[in-house]
């Protein structure tokens, strides 16, 4: 599903117009990026946690060269999902 599906979908859902369903989710969007470079976690209950996370730094082999390299620490985004949608998953989306 591509975003101009997704706004599709969440629009007839919530009958607000496209315009807006779009606007709701570019501002849903700007504060979980605020809010990860806070450094702070976004909790969506029933749904999962995003957190932004350090990766170390390490050294990394080019297996083709057998260069060793050295990779600087980096910060990425994280998912864990919730245990409600650990279990759907799990069990092929049957309740």
């Amino acid at each position: 599903m591509n975003n101009r599906e997704f706004i599709s979908e969440l629009s007839s859902r919530m009958g607000y117009s496209t315009a807006d369903t779009q606007r709701l989710v570019t501002n849903l969007v700007n504060a979980m990026s605020d809010s990860f470079l806070e450094d702070n976690a976004v909790l969506i209950p029933s749904f999962g946690t995003f957190e932004v996370k350090k990766k170390m730094e390490r050294i990394m082999v080019n297996p083709s060269t057998g260069q060793r390299m050295l990779v600087p620490p980096k910060l990425v985004l994280g998912f864990k999902p919730s245990t409600t949608w650990k279990d759907k998953l799990k069990s092929g989306g049957q309740e």
